[in-house]
């Protein structure tokens, strides 16, 4: 992994920093406008650090909408999301909106300002949940994270926004150093269809054949899945809170 740089804001149309910040195609018309556009957030510089790539730069992650740094503002870290040049979407207002609507319900990094281009946010200083499971084992430790993880999918589901990404969410939750599990990338999130948080996640979780689910097993043993399916039905019919306590049971016993 390569090591981190802070470059001051005014100097990010120096390469290969440039082509990292206007990714993945520079001009001088975007990269001039995209500047103009950070100092008004107040941004004072960026660190190009961790195990994702841009041009070999070093970021914090990289999708198909946008790639994820670390800035500095008002002296304080924070996550900054840069919108791809050749993202599927003209901004990262929608984003915005549907992050502030899961901060309304205490899920996900706190968002601290949004434009066209850039979406900044608390940076949360931790794992993704894959790595976070592959060192820790305990039993109790493991359960009291996934317990969160679903409490915050309950009240996603109860305030009508479904995040959309958590059937597959290796990229998708983040455990901090003080063991918190935060649901991150709220690119896809809609309150235009039904939500399915809880029943996603669990599937992602307990009943699927995929890495995460296989570690998970080794924690808790036996998954007892067709229990673990009934009990997402009669939630998925009725969500009640009866009826995600009974999920819960059936899930982390």
């Amino acid at each position: 992994m390569k090591a981190p740089v802070t470059v001051l804001t005014e100097n990010l149309n120096v390469e290969p920093y440039a082509s990292a910040f206007c990714y993945p195609r520079a001009s001088e018309a975007e990269l001039e406008s995209r500047l103009e556009e950070l100092r008004e957030h107040g941004v004072e510089a960026v660190e190009f650090a961790g195990e994702a790539s841009a041009f070999n730069v070093p970021v914090l992650g990289k999708g198909f909408v946008g790639i994820v740094v670390t800035a500095q503002l008002s002296g304080k870290r924070v996550a900054l999301k840069i919108r791809r040049v050749d993202a599927d979407r003209v901004g990262l207002e929608h984003e915005a909106q549907m992050l502030a609507k899961a901060n309304s319900v205490q899920v996900g990094p706190k968002l601290i300002g949004a434009s066209r281009n850039f979406l900044l946010m608390q940076l949360v200083d931790g794992c993704l949940l894959p790595s976070w499971l592959g060192a820790h084992k305990e039993k109790g430790l493991v359960r009291g994270v996934l317990s969160e993880v679903l409490e915050q999918c309950w009240r996603l589901d109860n305030s009508g926004l479904d995040h959309g990404e958590l059937s597959k969410a290796p990229k998708h939750i983040i455990v901090d150093k003080q063991q918190k599990p935060f649901l991150v990338d709220f690119e896809t999130a809609s309150v235009d269809r039904k939500p399915a948080n809880v029943t996603s996640v669990c599937q992602f979780f307990f009943t699927s054949c995929g890495a995460v689910a296989r570690a998970v097993a080794e924690v808790f043993g036996e998954i007892y899945r067709e229990e673990i399916i009934q009990a997402l039905r009669r939630y998925k019919k009725d969500r009640t809170r009866e009826n995600f306590d009974r999920v819960l049971q059936v899930c982390l016993a």
